[in-house]
């Protein structure tokens, strides 16, 4: 009999990347969305192209692909982003590993990163290994703030002859929004670590720090522009979320402080109305 696979794919207002992702998923026997309140068309398309849409929103992305597990009927479950997406190779080499290797726990491949439309070689994305397919009575569970990682127990494969297309950063607009969600959860799981305090000299370190790693050590400028550009975003995410640690580190509290200043106008006035009467 043959092994039956689940596709996982968590959402939020994804309609504009969800069809192409769910077209290259017609291989798998279910696919899932576990959607976290889109107000788009999401949903409509997820249910248009056959998926079980299930509602459920939480901050921890781990906790999600938990849930997608909790739903699946099949003993392979295969995680994808809306804007991944699986080649021919890719579904082929998958089927004929979980067949060929049916006591397996996990398959990880790359993924082939296209940033501003261009494929990146350079710049550390060209070694950008993922494991997304795991079978169901071994994976144990995921966990991680941002960068979830997955916890199994046996064998895992790696298929280094195929690779999956991850259409990522195609506007700055895009990328700014993932920053807006992103780096806040990243600076308080890291403020909650640091026993240091953040200063200008380290905010301006770690974006240098991570221009030159990207940009310089991994070859970057290989890629020409669009890596550079990419080298540079990468940087200022970085000062971005340490910003933002920063922030947190401050004593008082930024809302103390400004709830400070707001009772020093209502003192000046109320002064000002004594002097007055």
């Amino acid at each position: 009999m043959q092994a039956k696979i689940s596709a996982i794919i968590l959402t939020k207002n994804e309609a504009e990347m969800l069809p192409g992702c769910l077209a290259t998923l017609k291989w798998c026997d279910e696919i899932i969305l576990i959607d976290d309140n889109s107000t788009d068309r999401t949903v409509t398309i997820a249910e248009a192209a056959g998926a079980k849409v299930i509602s459920f929103s939480h901050s921890s992305f781990a906790r999600r692909r938990m849930e997608g597990k909790k739903y699946a009927q099949f003993d392979w479950l295969f995680y994808i982003d809306a804007d991944e997406r699986v080649t021919p190779a890719l579904a082929r080499r998958i089927r004929e590993t979980i067949v060929q290797w049916p006591n397996l726990a996990a398959i990880s491949f790359q993924r082939q990163n296209i940033f501003y439309g261009r494929e990146l070689k350079h710049g550390g994305w060209q070694n950008d290994w993922v494991t997304r397919l795991f079978h169901k009575d071994r994976l144990v569970k995921w966990y991680g703030v941002i960068h979830e990682s997955p916890v199994y127990r046996g064998e895992e494969v790696r298929l280094d002859d195929v690779r999956l297309k991850h259409f990522s950063h195609r506007r700055t607009i895009d990328g700014l929004k993932k920053t807006i969600a992103w780096t806040p959860k990243e600076a308080a799981a890291l403020a909650r670590q640091l026993k240091q305090p953040v200063t200008f000299k380290t905010i301006l370190r770690k974006g240098l720090g991570e221009f030159w790693r990207r940009g310089l050590k991994h070859q970057g400028y290989r890629d020409g522009q669009v890596g550079l550009i990419e080298a540079l975003i990468q940087a200022i995410n970085r000062m971005l979320v340490y910003i933002q640690v920063w922030e947190l580190q401050q004593k008082p509290p930024l809302d103390e402080l400004y709830k400070i200043n707001d009772k020093q106008v209502q003192l000046e006035w109320e002064n000002a109305q004594m002097k007055q009467s």
